[in-house]
């Protein structure tokens, strides 16, 4: 059985949340969690607010959610802001702050299909 979750429109820019992503794939739950807690970057509380609604939304398909792993983690590029800067001689900069979309997909290692 799998269990996803989405969380879209995230102010933090792709490439640093799917450094922290990458730690994750293929662990247990309660282990990636304890990985996210020791991480000091900024994506992770959206990780983590991510990974337990993903598992909150395992309870409701299933009672025992003990036996879940991360299956995949999806960063996707969401809308960029665009600002302006001022440079020198008059000119201005362009500065892209960028979203990003979030998805979580857990798997129950409990079932047969499971690795």
């Amino acid at each position: 059985m799998e269990a996803s979750a989405r969380s879209k429109y995230i102010r933090q820019s792709p490439t640093k949340l799917r450094i922290i992503s990458e730690l994750l794939v293929g662990k247990n739950v309660d282990e990636a969690l304890s990985i996210l807690d020791s991480l000091p970057n900024k994506g992770t509380l959206t990780l983590k607010k991510t990974i337990n609604s993903a598992l909150a939304n395992a309870k409701q398909k299933k009672d025992s959610v003990d036996n879940f792993k991360i299956k995949t983690i999806s960063v996707d590029e969401g809308p960029s802001l665009k600002r302006f800067r001022a440079a020198t001689m008059g000119r201005a900069v362009t500065i892209k702050k960028r979203m990003s979309h979030l998805t979580v997909v857990l798997e129950d290692k409990s079932e047969p299909g499971a690795e």
